[in-house]
């Protein structure tokens, strides 16, 4: 998903081509330990991508993530990216859920810890990068 992660002009098959994307993505990471991403394909051009990675070291990252092609370009409507350690507590999560109209990226936002700031949705791989300085900060 590089670029801006919300519109994309990638053909005529953007729904295939964000499912593909993902998958390489993760395929490519050292620190995926285990993958199960269903993809459920649906009328009108949309997709809803959920499932869970499990990294090195037992940490693992919730994905759900639900996108539509319009007028060939990518919209991806809602999305969770939910990164726990290994006691499945949150270490973060980015989403778009309306549920904090304080930060100014309304409806985009981080939890971190005790609190919600400001964010944009990132990448896969910019998650994976980020977890990936997680676990070696930890080690």
């Amino acid at each position: 998903m590089a670029g801006n992660p919300f519109r994309h002009s990638i053909g005529n098959t953007v729904i295939e081509k964000l499912a593909e994307e993902i998958d390489k993505t993760i395929a490519s990471s050292s620190i995926v330990l285990s993958s199960n991403i269903q993809k459920h394909f649906g009328p009108r051009n949309t997709v809803y991508l959920k499932g869970n990675l499990i990294f090195i070291d037992s940490s693992s990252l919730e994905i759900s993530i639900f996108a539509t092609n319009f007028r060939n370009a990518l919209v991806i409507t809602k999305y969770r990216l939910h990164y726990m350690n290994s006691n499945k507590e949150m270490i973060f999560r980015y989403d778009n859920a309306s549920h904090h109209p304080e930060v100014s990226s309304f409806p985009h936002h981080k939890h971190i810890q005790n609190k919600v700031i400001d964010a944009t949705m990132p990448s896969i791989k910019d998650v994976l990068n980020e977890i990936s300085s997680i676990i070696i900060e930890s080690r």
